[in-house]
């Protein structure tokens, strides 16, 4: 058969350096550790970079999906930094990325009827390496619900609530679960969420709620307290967005500390 050109290896004399450069939005069969069932399989959705000196003219888009493949069935948090020694070595590159989002499951119990549910949580895991170092940061976003301090002060009767998305994302010093750092985002709110509830759940939240307002700074600085005082994180990130059922806006709040 006849060698085909590669056209990737051709010089580029534009002398520009590209930072990341590979495939996304990989569906991909992941495991996933479980507190409860010591693991869940789940689907995750891929993304696989590299940095791409100045000379060359491309990268092979084709060898992140083959470093996929070949770990097949193990693509999991202990295989991530594997993975970003092969994407680094295959592709003659400097730096490698790996990001994934998956859905977690948790089953929960309602507070008063105890029904069972499923609740799904949107995960991720943004893995790096650079000059040498892996890191990795884990991402979590909780729904959870909250009521607003200042309806509650200024109404004869009730006070608007709301979905609010919670995002975390940390890095630590040895494994954790993700369904303690998920509680800690739940504890942190006027009340938590599910998937399942009777009338009884559906009062009990609600008078919860009634009775623990808070505005979207609140959460905030009441998740960030919890992550300063954990001993084994060591750089944090949450923002709380309000999906807000009486204004024709979002409320947003962010806080970060660390080092990275």
């Amino acid at each position: 058969m006849k060698k085909l050109i590669d056209i990737q290896n051709q010089k580029d004399h534009r002398r520009v350096e590209i930072n990341k450069v590979g495939v996304k939005n990989i569906e991909y069969p992941i495991t996933v550790l479980d507190k409860k069932n010591r693991v869940q399989h789940t689907v995750g959705k891929v993304n696989l970079y590299v940095n791409l000196p100045h000379h060359f003219k491309g990268t092979h888009m084709s060898r992140f999906v083959e470093i996929l493949n070949e770990y097949r069935g193990t693509i999991n948090i202990k295989a991530i930094s594997t993975i970003l020694d092969q994407m680094k070595k295959k592709l003659n590159a400097e730096a490698a990325y790996l990001e994934v989002e998956f859905p977690y499951f948790i089953e929960k119990r309602a507070p008063v009827s105890g029904a069972k549910s499923l609740m799904g949580y949107t995960c991720q895991f943004l893995a790096s390496l650079t000059e040498g170092l892996h890191k990795l940061v884990v991402g979590i976003i909780v729904p959870v619900t909250t009521l607003c301090p200042c309806s509650r002060e200024i109404s004869r009767k009730g006070a608007h609530s709301q979905r609010s998305l919670v995002s975390v994302k940390v890095t630590f010093r040895k494994f954790f679960w993700i369904e303690d750092l998920i509680r800690m985002v739940e504890d942190s709110a006027s009340a938590a969420v599910y998937s399942l509830l009777k009338r009884a759940d559906e009062k009990f939240l609600t008078e919860k709620a009634y009775e623990n307002p808070m505005f979207v700074e609140d959460v905030v600085r009441s998740v960030a307290l919890r992550l300063s005082s954990h001993p084994n994180i060591t750089w944090f990130s949450v923002d709380s967005e309000n999906l807000e059922s009486i204004h024709n806006h979002n409320a947003y709040a962010y806080v970060e500390k660390g080092r990275k």
